[in-house]
């Protein structure tokens, strides 16, 4: 029988560490690196039979990388706080990585959930992560926001998904949507010329537009039009942060 390492990242998920450690009970090994959380998080995960790492956070990508090569067993799964594995994806997986393959990395769907509503459209629809892959075969690429799997190997597709429920309250997203868009500002300064009114109108608009009426978001109801404006506000924030940082203001 193969082994399964699973890898949980925290900052103060004290409202979500139990029940996303115990949707990964059946791996041999959990790991959770808890970014020195202040809400009772890494006490409560150590009282979990897990694995518990404190190490500060820089972004994503670098540390998931840093983790990545700590874990026991050839076959990793990362889940993030927010998400959860459903039965039927536990049995997909123990059956995946008992089976001889020929891929080294799978995507694994996400079922999206906003204020309280599952999201049927809003550029969620096919939302999709590579969670689980072979530990010496694959690492993120190197972006500061919206990391990605680089595998060395075929990827395959995995038919059950994820529960994932990023909302906690309306405040606390946006605030997380904020510091996304400072991660972006940093990482776009290299690649964005001179800033115009094309940044500052036509992109956010862009964004609003294709969340809410190209992918349906006008379906999702009042979370489809909350999902668009959001998108608009990021966008704009983005170039807005940029602007500040390249006067090296805040």
């Amino acid at each position: 029988m193969e082994k399964l390492t699973a890898i949980i990242l925290t900052k103060d998920e004290i409202h979500n560490i139990e029940s996303v450690v115990a949707s990964v009970h059946f791996a041999d090994e959990i790991i959770v690196v808890d970014s020195f959380s202040s809400d009772g998080t890494f006490e409560k995960a150590k009282s979990l039979n897990t694995t518990v790492i404190q190490r500060e956070f820089s972004y994503h990508a670098e540390q998931k990388n840093w983790i990545i090569p700590q874990a026991k067993h050839d076959w990793v799964l990362i889940v993030d706080a927010d998400e959860r594995v459903t039965p039927e994806l536990q049995t997909e997986i123990i059956d995946i990585i008992n089976t001889k393959q020929k891929h080294v990395a799978f995507w694994i769907g996400r079922i999206n959930h906003f204020m309280g509503k599952r999201v049927n459209y809003s550029g969620w629809r096919n939302d999709k992560v590579i969670r689980l892959f072979k530990r010496d075969f694959c690492k993120y690429d190197d972006k500061l926001v919206h990391e990605e799997m680089v595998a060395d190997g075929s990827i395959g597709f995995l038919k059950n998904k994820l529960y994932h429920n990023t909302y906690t309250t309306i405040d606390a997203y946006i605030e997380k949507m904020n510091r996304y868009a400072t991660k972006q500002a940093e990482e776009y300064d290299k690649k964005t010329g001179k800033l115009t009114a094309y940044h500052f109108v036509i992109k956010p608009f862009w964004g609003f537009f294709k969340h809410y009426f190209v992918q349906s978001g006008f379906r999702d109801g009042v979370v489809g039009l909350t999902i668009g404006t959001i998108q608009a506000y990021v966008v704009f924030m983005r170039y807005v942060k940029l602007w500040l940082l390249r006067r090296n203001l805040k």
